[in-house]
This record gives C-alpha cells, structure tokens and sequence, in this order.
C-alpha cells in the first residue's frame, strides 16, 4: 500500500505529544506461535517468513512491520558461505575476499540470486493484507557488508594504510545496496531499515568517511515522500550522532549500550529516534515484570520526546519467550492510558505535584 511517508511520520511526531508507540525488532520469538518452524526456516523460506510478519500484524501493536534482521543475506549473494542454526541467526562462515586487492576483481552480484528473492517475495505478499502501517525492508549497511566480504581486523587496518582500496569495497557493497533498496522499493516497500552496527567500531571522522557517505548515496537514490531510510546502529554510537545526522536518514534507531536520554536531544525533533531496551538482558534474561517495569521506566525518562518510538536495541532472540513480549507491550499500552487519564502527565509526575 502505498504511503505517503512524510505525512505519516509528521503525524506520528505530533501523536508522540501523548501516545507512545512501539517497534521492537521481533521477527525471530515469533516463530514459537507456528508449529514446527525455526530459524534456519525462516531464513531460507518466504512462506514462513511472511507467516511470521503477519502474526505480528495480528497480534501486536507495531508503527510498522519490517522484515526480519538477517545481516548475511547480501554477503552471501555476493558469495561468502552461510552459517544456518535452528536458533541462531545466520552468519557468515569466513570472509569472502582475501586480499583487498581482489576487491577490483569482486563481481557486483544481481539482486535475486539468492536469498534477496525470498525477502522480495516477502515483501510482495505483505501488500496482499493491506496493512494501514508501513512496510520495511530491512538489509546490511555497507560498511558492515565489506566487514564480512573481508577480515574485521584486516579491514581495520586498511582504513588507514590501503584506504584507496576500502573505498572502492565499499563503492562495489554500495552500488549492489542500492540496486536491492530499489528492488525492494519496486516491490512495494514504505521505507528501508538499514543495519550498520559495525560502523559503531569507527572514529566520528571515519564514520563520516567509510560509512555516512555511502548511506547517503543509497538514501539519495531511493527516499522520497512515500519511501523513508532509517538507520540502525547498535554499536556505540555515543560520539556517532553527527555522523549519523550527515546520512540524512529519516530516523536512527540505537541500540542497548548508549544512554538513548543523551543521544535523543542531539536529533532533531522532525527526525524519528528508536531504542533501545537490551535484547538479552532485559528481553530475553529478565522475569515479566523487571520488563514491565523497565519499559515503562524508559518511556518515563524519554516522555517529553514526541520523536521517540520505543523499541529494543537491536533483533530479540529466537529464546526470548512470548510472555516477555507481551509484557513489554502491555507496559506501553499502560503507559499510554495513564498519559491520558492524566492529561499528558504519568502518575509519577503527579505525585511529585
């Protein structure tokens, strides 16, 4: 369905005033209310991956619906062999380029090769629900895509002794992004949710340089008022905002290991923030009601903020039980109904009066 993507977030801005909403990135714990699926399933299905989105439609109260976060999808289209588990998310088994030399020779693979069709696919039998919220894509940023076409640690290095070399890795990374954005557009995608957690390794200056410029050039060639680019970065990203500003990505999504209250009033107001309950330590480890009381608490501490939309910090495990899903749900359902018996106001600001 088609959206026009400007409107609807300046809406969701102004509604932030008073209601909370929430977008946990959930795809995997899903998979425990359809028998007989797992994650290796999901990852290598269309058919189960669409079941699981529309569980979600059915079920949970999301400001959008985004395909499930698989950060090996492109780099074995470009040709790196896969790690698939029951229960973990896939990941790459060894880097695919050896040497950076090799990265002039690297073929920029055609979108739909491999598992890209799938996500595709996903994304066409979504419009068959006419969902009234947006659709996400969701794929790797660059920089972290050249991080598994070649060594982390090599990769590191090279920055500064052969950064001629990274450069064009990342061109032949961009240049593929962007064609599978565009794919995903054309399938009728609202917007695009972008991974790049290992530009969180980088200086501001580097992430300006080996990341925020080729982000941009994805976002330049695909967001308009009915198609919006968000970023997601769950390193540390505490001395990264500006950096992340310069993608001119409609909203930023963070992850657990920065404080959101320090990171939230360098963005601007127009700009959607995400974040950025801990995945592990509070999803998955904690009793029902520590997330109750956790979401709630974060909701309190960033209520002023009508740009904030709840959320995890990154992809909930597979283990995470629904219980605690619930819980984190029924915690923003509460705190929205005390926003409004209150006038705008929780009960804890109330008793302070």
């Amino acid at each position: 369905m088609k959206l026009n993507m400007q409107k609807w977030q300046e809406r969701l801005i102004d509604e932030g005033k008073n209601t909370k909403r929430a977008f946990p990135i959930l795809s995997y714990p899903i998979l425990k209310l359809m028998d007989g699926f797992d994650v290796k399933d999901l990852a290598q299905n269309a058919y189960v991956h669409f079941n699981v989105l529309k569980e979600i439609c059915q079920n949970f109260d999301m400001v959008a619906i985004a395909t499930a976060m698989d950060l090996s999808v492109e780099a074995e289209e470009f040709g790196c062999a896969v790690r698939f588990s029951s229960e973990e998310v896939p990941s790459v088994i060894e880097p695919l380029v050896k040497k950076l030399d090799e990265a002039e020779k690297l073929q920029i693979p055609e979108i739909g090769t491999r598992r890209s069709r799938n996500v595709i696919e996903v994304i066409k039998r979504l419009q068959t629900l006419n969902i009234q919220k947006p659709i996400l894509g969701t794929m790797i940023g660059p920089f972290s895509l050249a991080v598994r076409l070649f060594d982390m640690t090599e990769l590191m290095i090279s920055l500064m002794l052969e950064s001629e070399k990274v450069h064009l890795l990342l061109e032949k990374c961009t240049e593929y992004l962007r064609r599978y954005a565009n794919a995903l557009k054309v399938a009728g995608a609202n917007g695009l949710l972008i991974a790049e957690p290992a530009a969180g390794l980088l200086s501001p200056q580097q992430c300006l340089e080996f990341s925020s410029h080729y982000i941009k050039e994805i976002v330049k060639s695909v967001q308009d008022e009915n198609f919006s680019v968000f970023l997601h970065n769950c390193g540390n990203t505490q001395n990264l905002v500006e950096s992340m500003l310069e993608t001119e990505c409609m909203g930023f999504h963070f992850g657990n290991c920065v404080d959101l209250c320090k990171i939230i009033e360098r963005v601007p107001q127009s700009k959607l923030v995400f974040g950025n309950l801990d995945p592990v330590g509070v999803f998955r480890n904690d009793s029902v009601e520590c997330i109750y009381h956790k979401t709630q608490e974060l909701l309190f501490k960033l209520k002023e903020y009508s740009n904030f939309v709840i959320s995890s910090g990154c992809d909930i495990p597979y283990h995470v039980p629904i219980e605690n899903i619930k819980a984190f749900f029924e915690a923003v359902e509460d705190f929205n109904k005390d926003l409004v018996r209150q006038g705008g106001k929780t009960d804890g600001e109330n008793n302070k009066e």
